[in-house]
């Protein structure tokens, strides 16, 4: 399955490129032109006969991460997080370092070895953390690892039923919707990007949009989603997003206010074609339309998203009929962009 390949592939901001050679062998043949720019964006074009609207589609390649920092005398390799990750969801989790994957395991001191007011007091902070790669000594420890190289987490990514779990689903849920709408036919010219360092402050985002210059742009995500176990006191309170009840359309973020034409057309073309679909219920977080909206003299933008549980951690976990039909919901609304005004 594509989806496992993708989510498998390594890509922490800055180091998109496995991810990157991957979805170009699975789009090339269905695409007129692809190409990748100075700062590693990939881009596709899927010719037609009409050129307007000129629609840009967008899905981030890079992941939440680490990188090298220092490694200690004793071999002990410390790390700084690339992007937002909870320090809660960091220890005794299995990695891959550098880009040959050597094995790894962040570890920090021992429950045995704490004081009585460290235990269980507070979250352990990133910097008091270390990976073990099973060296005893810094010379032994570089065979392994370099300062700068990137570390991702490494999990194995594993259907059931309906139900896929593994790392990296923001965005590669997103990146395997653009991928499945590039295999189809449109009334006109797409135009779709595979950004890298979203994570980082949606920096290839800014610069893709500059070039292609579009009239409206989605972006396509994996967002979180709130259905899990809370207090027994809120538990009644509506998650962000649930499993199972299709594609969310996001009306505000922290980044953009989606444009309420594209948010008309897609909640009509939900309804039209008995899509589910629900509205992202929090304004946390950013997009690439945050960035994407902001270029030239604007671009009308919306999100569009997959949810996603457990995002930003060592295993996400996301349900295929969910992604199936942000496919569908996206297909048709492209279908129908024709109808909008330039």
């Amino acid at each position: 399955m594509f989806l496992e390949k993708l989510s498998n592939a390594s890509g922490v901001s800055g180091f998109e490129d496995e991810a990157r050679q991957i979805i170009k062998e699975e789009i090339s043949p269905h695409v007129d032109s692809v190409s990748t720019d100075s700062m590693g964006n990939l881009f596709a074009t899927k010719k037609s006969d009409a050129d307007k609207p000129k629609i840009m589609l967008a899905a981030h390649l890079d992941e939440v991460g680490l990188f090298v920092d220092f490694i200690e005398k004793n071999g002990a390799v410390r790390f700084q997080k690339v992007g937002g990750i909870d320090n809660r969801v960091l220890l005794s989790k299995r990695v891959y370092v550098g880009r040959e994957k050597k094995p790894g395991v962040i570890g920090a001191k021992p429950i045995h070895l704490q004081k009585p007011e460290e235990r269980g007091k507070k979250v352990v902070a990133s910097d008091e953390m270390f990976i073990d790669v099973g060296a005893s000594s810094k010379e032994e420890a570089e065979k392994v690892a370099k300062v700068g190289d990137p570390i991702v987490f490494a999990t194995k990514c594993v259907q059931s039923d309906n139900i896929l779990r593994g790392k990296a689903f923001d965005d590669r849920a997103g990146c395997g919707v653009l991928v499945e709408l590039l295999k189809k036919e449109y009334p006109m010219t797409m135009h779709a990007v595979f950004t890298v360092q979203e994570e980082l402050g949606l920096r290839g985002a800014r610069i893709a949009a500059y070039a292609v210059n579009p009239d409206y742009a989605f972006a396509l995500e994996g967002t979180p989603a709130g259905d899990v176990p809370t207090r027994p006191e809120t538990r009644d309170v509506s998650p962000s997003t649930a499993l199972g009840e299709g594609p969310a359309i996001t009306i505000m973020d922290r980044s953009v206010i989606s444009d309420k034409r594209l948010v008309n057309l897609l909640v009509d073309t939900a309804k039209q074609f008995n899509i589910p679909y629900q509205f992202k219920r929090a304004v946390s977080g950013g997009t690439d339309s945050g960035a994407i909206h902001l270029t030239r003299e604007g671009v009308p933008s919306a999100t569009v998203a997959v949810p996603v549980r457990h995002i930003h951690s060592p295993v996400c976990i996301m349900n295929l009929s969910d992604f199936h039909n942000t496919v569908e919901l996206m297909y048709r609304t492209l279908c129908r962009m024709t109808e909008m005004e330039t």
